[in-house]
């Protein structure tokens, strides 16, 4: 063969696989070989054995189909095939899609919020979501209700839209499931009925199974793995969940009374409140690190009492909405659990305080970031007469700090007896070393309360100020071109601001605490210590501070015009006179004696 012969081959060879690829008809069956048995071998189909159809693909006969439903569905097998439809329920809060095939919802849309990029906010899709409610017969099938098909009606009346799907299954056995959704509601009323089945399904309870792949709808996908997870209230009034900050398998059994179980997410919850009862559930979380789409995937596996569902008693509600804490509230008990404000009595603080007074400034204003400066300014007001005395405290013992060092000269290796004529010197001037920590530590459930209050607050969620985008999310002027350990890969400037800020905070309160040495430097480091832990925090908790810092400050210097130094120790000296003869209190007679027994024990184990 010479090269023009092989130049021809391969071009008459490259035409036809062009010609099979793009113009020739579907393939028809080979013709059968003369040997049947070696085609039976192969498990080559004869002729006359294959029905075809448009697309020439083999399917089996009616009746061979219907069998083989009625071997996998028993009397559920009549509603095993259908023609699906896609029925809508919307309201002025939700837009809801229901299929007739399994009458299980294919995607909720929340229709006042948008997600981080301004789409629709879809909490949930037929792809990322799946329920089924799984049965058994009296022969022990396991008989999955959302695979059947059903009958929809749709009506509507002055209060709500009702979708009635019904599965009849003949002799007047029926299954039913009802959706009810009212007017400017987030709750979907949600019911299950098996009716005239007493004798054709088991006394095993219902399984009820709900997996989710919580879509991504906020900027920081890593602050949203943060805050989703599964939770879930018993009859007994216990809350309790899968751990939010976890990026591994997590998993929980549950074999008590449960009320309703949720799954919830930054600043949305999709839960299903029961009005009797799910006996027991399994509840699982994970997370795909690798995954930028879905936050973490969600499982619940309940069961409800066979007997509520033959009994007309399968009711439940669903709830899709915002992590809203006048909302939650008013669903069901324990359900404002969805929104963590802490645990006593920072949640009271976030309950009776932070949470009403936001509510009030939000009426009068819808700039946000004013009402972040106002609330701090009011919030400081409240708290002046604390913040006087701890200042007081600090001056007090400023001045007796010369006679505290001569004490601690005098008796270096002496530790206890150190401790005892210090006590002796607080005594004789009147005054008490821990009344400037008292002060601090009745302010701190409100700094906590901040901490938890502004990261959940669904009402900063999208909202701008000065140069920040969203205050519910980190404010970055910088890309950095590398993440920085425990810092991440941008820079927040209102978190650079409340690090300045608490430093010259610091430096001022400095000027007139008695602290030294070790304990002196870290008071500085602690602000840049901060300053990494927040730097991914929502600009509205690191503004926050930074207000505080500044007001705080001024207060300080304020304060400091009415402090005079010389008149706190005329005052301490005078009092040293009243006390001269005074006796000492049994509190500090036990303070002295505990004092003296550890230092007889310190003794003896040098010893």
């Amino acid at each position: 063969m010479d090269k023009n012969q092989a130049i021809g081959f391969v071009l008459i060879a490259l035409m036809f696989i062009l010609y099979i690829q793009f113009f020739s008809d579907d393939p028809q069956p080979l013709e059968p070989a003369p040997n049947v048995d070696s085609l039976s071998t192969l498990n080559i189909p004869r002729e006359d054995s294959i029905i075809r159809h448009e697309d020439a693909l083999p399917v089996m006969p009616d009746s061979l189909v219907d069998q083989e439903l009625k071997d996998q569905y028993g009397i559920f097998s009549s509603v095993a095939k259908g023609e699906e439809k896609i029925i809508s329920l919307e309201n002025e809060l939700l837009n809801i899609e229901v299929n007739s095939k399994g009458g299980q919802m294919e995607s909720v849309e929340l229709k006042t919020f948008e997600t981080f990029d301004h789409r629709k906010l879809i909490l949930f899709n037929k792809s990322s979501n799946q329920f089924a409610l799984a049965l058994k017969d009296t022969r022990g099938r396991k008989i999955d209700l959302t695979k059947l098909y059903y009958q929809p009606v749709l009506s509507k009346n002055d209060s709500a839209t009702v979708l009635n799907l019904t599965a009849n299954l003949g002799n007047g056995k029926q299954i039913n499931i009802e959706y009810q959704l009212q007017g400017n509601t987030y709750l979907l009323g949600y019911s299950v009925r098996l009716k005239n089945l007493q004798g054709d399904v088991s006394a095993e309870d219902m399984e009820f199974n709900w997996s989710e792949k919580i879509l991504n709808l906020e900027h920081d996908i890593t602050t949203s793995r943060s805050n989703a997870t599964v939770k879930y209230y018993t009859l007994a009034g216990d809350y309790d969940d899968l751990s939010e900050s976890s990026t591994s398998f997590k998993e929980e059994e549950i074999n008590e009374s449960i009320k309703w179980l949720s799954v919830k997410q930054k600043f949305f919850t999709a839960g299903i409140i029961a009005e009797n009862k799910f006996n027991k559930a399994y509840l699982t979380t994970d997370v795909d690190p690798n995954d930028t789409l879905i936050v973490k995937t969600a499982a619940i596996k309940a069961t409800i009492p066979m007997q509520d569902l033959l009994q007309d008693k399968g009711n439940f509600q669903f709830y899709f909405g915002p992590n809203d804490y006048h909302i939650l509230s008013s669903v069901t008990d324990g359900f404002d659990k969805n929104l963590y404000l802490g645990w006593p009595p920072v949640s009271y603080v976030n309950k009776f305080v932070i949470i009403p007074l936001f509510d009030v400034l939000n009426n009068f204003m819808s700039n946000y970031g004013l009402i972040i400066i106002i609330m701090v300014f009011v919030i400081k007001l409240v708290l002046s007469p604390l913040s006087y005395k701890s200042y007081l405290s600090m001056a007090k013992m400023k001045v007796l700090k010369p006679e505290l060092d001569k004490i601690k000269e005098n008796n270096k290796d002496d530790m206890t007896k150190t401790q005892q004529e210090q006590m002796k010197l607080y005594q004789q001037v009147g005054v008490n070393p821990l009344s400037g920590c008292v002060p601090v530590v009745l302010q701190m459930p409100i700094l906590f309360a901040m901490f938890y209050f502004f990261p959940q607050s669904i009402q900063l969620r999208q909202q701008g100020f000065l140069w920040a985008d969203d205050l519910s999310t980190y404010d970055s002027i910088a890309t950095l071109p590398f993440t920085i350990p425990g810092y991440g890969d941008h820079v927040s400037l209102f978190v650079l601001l409340m690090t300045l800020s608490t430093i010259l905070y610091t430096w001022s309160n400095n000027q007139i605490s008695s602290v030294q040495g070790p304990m002196k430097t870290f008071s500085y480091v602690m602000p840049v210590i901060f300053m990494f832990v927040l730097n991914s925090f929502p600009a509205a908790l690191s503004f926050y501070y930074f207000v505080s810092n500044i007001i705080t400050f001024g207060q300080q210097a304020l304060i400091r015009k009415f402090v005079n130094e010389d008149k706190i120790k005329a005052v301490l000296e005078e009092n040293r006179k009243k006390n001269v003869n005074k006796k000492k209190s049994a509190f500090q007679l036990k303070l002295e004696d505990a004092m003296k027994a550890g230092d007889a024990k310190e003794k003896k184990k040098k010893k």
